[in-house]
């Protein structure tokens, strides 16, 4: 998980992709309009990891009423338009450019404390989600470039070390992004981890294109982690805020107390970081009552102006 350019926000490592479920927090409010988010999200995190007995466990607990709801919503953030902006607008807060493919081949140590950064949404060496894409791919792709790495990932993971790694790590990197099944493994595991549980959980909350987007920029600058300042923290603070639409809130309402509340996130953990993906571009958007993402598009990043006709 990429922090926006040289400036840190040390995320809960994410141990296994499926804890992003399990502990995602009991929503004290879910009993009110709509399904029970926290069950749904357990039951998602048990079908990740246990295959059909899993889904088993989705289908009884959630009662078929999650997919009800997801079925009779419009496509949103994830139509091919619209998540092609999505990534051009995570893309201008995390590469400086609308370019968002460039970044596959991505690969640095900025600083943070999180070992290499890499790929399309800033995979870290040490925080697990660059070990987990390089397992994953090598399971489909046998003796790829990244392959040899392995020990020595698995070694480092959850720490800033290079040992093992150096010096041949970056180079074979950039070699494997050149290969598009490469990029589809990448493109894969952002959808896995950070797009799709955003726009789904956004959705259940009843939040259109703009709020989808919120929610999984919030993802992936801050973690899927359950603490104060990682993802799922935030929303459950916002939820004591203001009403979701899904509880009959006002949605404008709504995502000014999320973006409140992540904003505050951001200064807690960088009291000097820039929050202009925020204030400058986000809640540039709500503050026009864009709830749609409707295009043309406006917006600032580290006083850089970005445009989409």
């Amino acid at each position: 998980m990429r922090r926006a350019r040289l400036l840190l926000l040390a995320a809960v490592p994410v141990l296994v992709t499926a804890s992003v479920y399990v502990l995602a927090p009991e929503d004290p409010r879910a009993g009110g309009a709509g399904p029970d988010l926290s069950a749904a999200y357990r039951a998602q995190a048990a079908q990740d990891a246990k295959g059909a007995q899993g889904a088993k466990v989705w289908a009884e607990e959630t009662d078929g009423a999650t997919d009800e709801v997801l079925a009779d919503q419009p496509l949103g953030l994830a139509a091919p338009a619209g998540k092609d902006l999505a990534q051009q607008l995570v893309a201008s807060a995390e590469n400086s450019t609308l370019d968002w493919r460039s970044a596959y081949a991505y690969v640095e140590d900025i600083g943070d404390g999180q070992g290499y950064t890499a790929g399309l949404i800033g995979f870290c060496t040490g925080t697990h989600d660059l070990l987990t894409l390089v397992e994953r791919y090598t399971k489909a792709h046998p003796g790829n470039g990244l392959a040899k790495y392995l020990p020595a990932l698995r070694e480092v993971d959850g720490t800033d070390s290079h040992e093992g790694l150096d010096p041949g790590l970056p180079a074979a990197w950039k070699t494997e992004a050149t290969r598009p099944a490469f990029q589809r493994a990448q493109d894969a595991e952002r959808d896995r981890v950070y797009f799709d549980p955003a726009v789904r959980l956004a959705k259940l909350d009843g939040l259109g294109a703009l709020g989808q987007f919120v929610y999984y920029d919030a993802m992936v600058f801050h973690g899927p982690g359950t603490d104060a300042t990682s993802f799922y923290g935030i929303r459950e603070s916002a939820l004591h805020k203001a009403h979701s639409p899904t509880e009959g809130g006002s949605e404008k309402a709504y995502l000014d107390a999320f973006l409140d509340v992540r904003r505050a996130a951001m200064k807690t953990r960088e009291a000097d970081i820039d929050t202009s993906r925020v204030d400058t571009a986000q809640r540039r958007f709500l503050d026009e009552g864009n709830l749609d993402l409707r295009r043309p598009l406006e917006w600032q990043v580290y006083g850089e102006t970005y445009k989409v006709p």
